[in-house]
């Protein structure tokens, strides 16, 4: 009897349409950890369709404060994007951003449900996020049937764990600490003297690994009579350097170089930091990395070529010596 009945429910079950747990069609982020100030390559994992139904179109939102946000091409499917302002301004690398990629779509292909794939794209995560809070990337699942919104985000001191459509969460941690300078750097506030003019504070930000551009920053103060100008630089790492001018053009940030040099005039003191002038290292053969010197010069019309030595702050530092730093809230 047993046994009969046993076999009438195997039966039964084999008649039935077998219909996934929306548990098992959670969309996840392969990398759980991102660092404030800090690029993070994310990788959406799509594990299953919408009850047996091939995907068809997979959406993710990026949220306020993760910035420069760029998505991989992926063969077969049609990447689309949606662009808007940020609530606030973010400094990134040579200036601020205030607009950005809000939305990345992948559309046109097809995801059996019994197959599993990757959505790629690389972003970077701002100070708008402390260590131990979690950033949310809110996924919109298509299929040719049937959708899924992995879209709900936990209130303060709930788990995820017991939401039905969780969002794909990433942890903030703090990045690792940069190693301290070597002992024979030159400490960052002493002043390089060439005939009139005084060199303080050069620095540099380091750079992402695959970067072919660096910044560089210093203060230049002119005590003589006559003006000078910086008219180049130059860095072993580097193929060529310009100097380069930032404006503001209707909320627009543009870049471009001084063609014929920065002037500093008799009594003046200019300043090249970011979102203004500043040098720019091109053609790197290699990375920037924080806690190193990197020897340079700089070249001045009347000067002419003098040695300075540029300490290098983290990624989107916003001054020499700065750090990203739980505590620290500043722009990076």
């Amino acid at each position: 009897m047993r046994s009969l009945l046993t076999g009438a429910l195997c039966a039964a079950a084999l008649s039935s349409p077998v219909i996934p747990s929306p548990a098992l069609a959670h969309a996840v982020l392969e990398r759980g950890e991102a660092s404030p100030n800090q690029p993070y390559r994310a990788v959406v994992q799509i594990g299953h369709g919408c009850q047996g139904k091939p995907t068809t179109r997979v959406t993710v939102t990026v949220p306020e404060g993760v910035i420069a946000a760029k998505p991989m091409p992926k063969p077969g499917w049609t990447l689309s994007t949606v662009k808007g302002p940020y609530a606030r301004a973010y400094p990134h690398y040579h200036g601020e951003v205030r607009e950005g990629v809000k939305e990345i779509s992948w559309s046109g292909g097809s995801l059996p449900d019994d197959q599993f794939d990757e959505f790629v794209f690389q972003a970077r995560v701002t100070d708008a996020f402390a260590p131990g809070q979690t950033v949310y990337f809110p996924v919109h699942q298509d299929c040719t049937e049937g959708s899924y919104a992995w879209s709900e985000i936990p209130a303060a001191g709930q788990s995820a764990r017991g939401l039905k459509s969780p969002a794909p969460g990433v942890r903030i941690v703090a990045a690792a600490k940069a190693a301290p300078a070597a002992p024979s750097a030159a400490p960052a506030a002493a002043a390089v003297k060439a005939g009139d003019l005084s060199i303080a504070q050069p620095w540099m930000r380091a750079t992402p690994g695959g970067a072919k551009v660096a910044g560089g920053y210093l203060r230049i103060t002119n005590g003589g009579s006559v003006p000078d100008r910086l008219v180049g630089a130059a860095i072993p790492l580097a193929g060529r350097a310009e100097v380069h001018e930032m404006s503001n053009t209707g909320g627009v940030m543009r870049m471009a170089p001084l063609e014929s040099g920065l002037t500093i005039k008799p009594g003046e003191t200019v300043e090249l930091k970011p979102g203004g002038y500043h040098l720019m290292f091109l053609d790197l053969k290699g990375p920037v990395k924080a806690g190193e010197t990197v020897e340079g010069t700089l070249t001045f019309e009347r000067a002419g070529t003098v040695p300075v030595r540029f300490p290098v702050a983290p990624i989107g530092a916003a001054a020499p010596g700065w750090a990203a730093a739980p505590e620290d809230h500043h722009h990076h």
